[in-house]
């Protein structure tokens, strides 16, 4: 029989997931029997502002009922750019990347403090950002544009911006993925990704952000599901699992005193590994603190009573238990209260939540970070009103499983096309297909300029070869960099590039209005390009 009192310590220190817009009836068992300590938001939660605000007081007025001393830590992941889960109503604010593009880490603090107040607004005190991952790795496949840019020194300083503003506003923040995760050709959600640098290397690079940021008073880290030899010799224990890592490394030698969170244990680095329930057991082992299991039901409980078993039959110190309590404790006297928990008034999203305050600090982030990579002297495009421009525009996937998808069309040619009426639209499904190169080649012969988007144009060698055959029309060629910053480098023919770094309305509106010289951009690359 296990016993209720150490369930629901030990339930204190997982973070959960669930499916729908309401409480459901798993979830409410998971607060009264387990006393979860914290929930984690997806897309699959989010309505309108007011449909949130409603879901997170819920489950607090739940978790008051079910006797809890602190609120509910509720947290979500909302980095801006091309990962985040707040949808109607809410302002879309430049990921990190494009707030690197600005060189300016003014404006990571801003749009922290910003993306802060529209999370409290809602009922959420817990942020799973800012990323500090170097992106030093121009095919990783699951960062990328999530980071601030290839060099150190500037994710640690535009993730120390990002992190104070969000802190400023409120809200605990994460840091992840550590060690760090930019120099992988592995999605951790699908499998184990090995980085095989030596610690010389690790110091000088992926350990900087984190240190920095450590030495400014980080909330929490998140720890990744990734193998690091160099720091871990038992081969294949991903961070998560290696007290090398988290105790030794962490808070032994770079001086962390907050709360270690596991990235989900769900993912498929852990779950067809060890397994989620005895992963769980390992990651607290190691010295994390918080554990998440982000959708599934039987594993959220299974984990649970794991941890209690390895507890009762002496593999897991109580006294490691309660060390993690006191420092998710100390989190929420810092960051939680009843008095906001419980909140029902909607004034704060009205006012708050998609300003217009918060839209035009969007909008001028983004004229200093959309960045003309290249121009052969064709910008700003010169067109009379019977000049007809043809639009290609790849329909934006979700690239990796972290990313929400996307099934708004026509947000970069409706963006030409509010500048120029003469503007037709041919929307490309992605891979290409022999017969659509054809088609599009047969009639671009109609139009004095293309305009074409990419995403991220390497993984598609037939879109390649499509730009490269309009090469040879006479007709201006203008690529739009909507994801990846490398793209130019596969098309190096085209007459202008520029770079928006994210597939989101606003992003590409500025962009149009650079073509036809409206607004004057401003951004410079973060990272470097090939040639």
């Amino acid at each position: 029989m296990i016993d209720p009192i150490l369930q629901k310590k030990v339930g204190r220190l997982f973070v959960v997931g669930f499916e729908g817009k309401q409480m459901t009836p798993q979830l409410r068992n998971l607060i009264h029997h387990y006393h979860i300590g914290g929930i984690i938001l997806f897309s699959r939660n989010i309505g309108t502002p007011e449909e949130v605000l409603v879901l997170t007081t819920t489950l607090q007025k739940e978790a008051k009922n079910a006797g809890y001393t602190y609120p509910l830590l509720i947290c979500i992941d909302q980095e801006n750019g091309v990962v985040r889960r707040l949808g109607e109503g809410a302002t879309i604010f430049p990921g990190a990347m494009a707030q690197g593009a600005t060189h300016n880490p003014d404006n990571a603090y801003t749009i922290g403090v910003a993306t802060g107040k529209e999370l409290k607004a809602l009922g959420i005190n817990w942020n799973l950002a800012p990323v500090l991952d170097v992106n030093n790795n121009s095919d990783n496949p699951v960062i990328g544009v999530r980071s601030f840019g290839e060099s150190p020194e500037q994710v640690a300083l535009f993730g120390k911006a990002s992190m104070q503003g969000m802190q400023r506003a409120g809200v605990a923040t994460t840091l992840k993925h550590f060690p760090g995760h930019g120099d992988t050709h592995v999605d951790s959600h699908l499998d184990l990704p090995v980085i095989n640098h030596d610690i010389d290397r690790l110091e000088k690079s992926e350990f900087i952000p984190f240190q920095q940021c450590i030495d400014a008073g980080a909330d929490i880290i998140m720890a990744a599901h990734i193998y690091f030899p160099a720091l871990e010799k038992e081969k294949g224990i991903p961070a998560t699992l290696s007290k090398n890592v988290l105790t030794h490394l962490l808070r032994e030698k770079l001086g962390f005193t907050g709360v270690i969170t596991t990235d989900c244990m769900e993912m498929n680095a852990i779950s067809e590994t060890i397994g989620t329930e005895k992963g769980a057991v390992a990651a607290l082992k190691a010295g994390a603190d918080l554990v998440m299991v982000s959708h599934t039901y039987e594993r959220q409980i299974g984990a649970i009573k794991e941890v209690v078993s390895a507890m009762e039959r002496g593999e897991l110190d109580e006294r490691n238990i309660n060390t993690s309590m006191d420092r998710v404790h100390r989190l929420n006297k810092k960051y939680v209260s009843w008095e906001e928990s419980l909140q029902t008034d909607s004034t704060n999203i009205v006012q708050i939540v998609g300003s217009l305050k918060h839209e035009q600090l969007a909008f001028d982030v983004y004229k200093n970070s959309v960045t003309i990579v290249k121009n052969e002297q064709v910008l700003p495009l010169q067109l009379n009103e019977n000049n007809k421009i043809l639009v290609l525009e790849p329909l934006s996937k979700t690239r990796v499983l972290v990313e929400d998808k996307n099934n708004e069309r026509y947000l970069l040619g409706n963006a030409i096309k509010e500048f120029h009426s003469q503007t037709d639209i041919e929307l490309i499904e992605l891979p290409l297909i022999d017969k659509q190169i054809e088609d599009i080649l047969k009639y671009a012969t109609n139009y004095d300029s293309i305009i074409f988007g990419t995403l991220t144009i390497s993984s598609d060698p037939l879109y390649q070869q499509l730009i490269h055959q309009l090469y040879d029309k006479d007709t201006t060629l203008i690529g739009i960099g909507m994801r990846n910053p490398y793209d130019i480098s596969c098309i190096k023919g085209v007459d202008a590039f520029i770079n928006t770094y994210e597939p989101n309305k606003t992003a590409l509106k500025v962009a149009a209005s650079a073509i036809f010289g409206e607004v004057d951009v401003k951004g410079e690359l973060p990272v470097r390009i090939d040639g």
